[in-house]
């Protein structure tokens, strides 16, 4: 999925177009796609659509100090990639505190758009440290450069290739052990 330009509206002053037009395309546009991708790193549906709704809000919050508007997108991935971290965290934390508790991510929209095989493949990617796991479904969900990997995860073009590996790796024994 490329970043695409959004184009003004005819007769919007100044050519630019406004925070209302913009983020409102942007959402009919990515925003399945975005809550997927979170939903495929938190794990529940519920969380991923509030992930995402954040991140729109914060885009459109920010609007008038966002300096490179044609870099909405990549900010919208960075900011769901971050989010998500935020969730499992939180998570992480409480967990501490209550004892794990696993969340219950298996509705029935999420099993009929998963299928058998790919549930096995989502548990997999889901057992994968969290950096592994951002880096397969940002290259392979998405189906992103590592250019703009690196760029989402604030990390270096040679960590996405070797985090990449590795986790291509572990998924291969682990999908292997399961046959």
């Amino acid at each position: 999925m490329k970043s695409e330009i959004i184009h003004p509206p005819p007769g919007s002053p100044g050519g630019e177009a406004s925070a209302d037009t913009v983020v409102a395309e942007l959402f009919l546009v990515h925003r399945l796609a975005l809550v997927r991708l979170a939903f495929l790193l938190v794990g529940d549906q519920e969380s991923a659509e509030d992930v995402v709704q954040d991140a729109f809000a914060a885009v459109y919050r920010r609007w008038s100090r966002l300096s490179d508007r044609e870099q909405v997108l990549p900010y919208l991935r960075t900011a769901v990639v971050n989010g998500c971290r935020m969730v499992l965290r939180r998570r992480a934390i409480g967990g501490r505190f209550r004892g794990h508790r696993e969340v219950p991510f298996w509705s029935a929209e999420a099993a009929v758009l998963l299928g058998e095989t790919r549930r096995r493949v989502f548990l997999a990617v889901r057992a994968l440290p969290r950096r592994q796991r951002e880096v397969l479904v940002l290259r392979f969900y998405l189906d992103l450069p590592e250019a703009e990997i690196a760029q989402v995860m604030g990390v270096s073009r040679g960590t996405v290739k070797s985090t990449a590996s590795r986790a291509l790796k572990v998924l291969a024994a682990k999908l292997q052990e399961e046959l």
